[in-house]
């Protein structure tokens, strides 16, 4: 990463407004789902903020990172809170790989007999 997370905040703003303009159903509706899952109901704000960060983290989305940093520093998240975050994704991205690894194992075991 070449740029400050304010600067990639603020270029994607931009970006997101011209596809606002371009596809304004879309985004209505993107946003409204964005409302609704935000909102507090069993999980605050800030629980639901942490937690955007960690699928952030796991599905590589800078932008994810920066959005979701910013909206859980707003809620109240500490920097232990987002270290907590952080060590919880690394976690699961390697999990989540072992687990794909031995499906993917499994697939080439069912499969390849198949295919003789």
């Amino acid at each position: 990463m070449s740029e400050s997370f304010p600067d990639v905040i603020d270029g994607l703003n931009a970006a997101i407004a011209n596809l606002r303009k371009g596809a304004p159903g879309p985004m209505q509706a993107f946003s409204g789902l964005a409302r609704e899952a935000m909102k507090p109901a069993a999980l605050d704000l800030k629980t639901k903020e942490l937690l955007a960060i960690a699928i952030a983290i796991a599905t590589r989305c800078e932008g994810c990172v920066g959005f979701h940093v910013k909206a859980a520093i707003k809620a109240g998240a500490t920097r232990e809170e987002v270290l907590e975050t952080c060590s919880l994704a690394i976690y699961m991205g390697a999990g989540p790989s072992m687990i794909y690894a031995a499906e993917t194992l499994r697939a080439f075991d069912e499969i390849e007999p198949t295919l003789r």
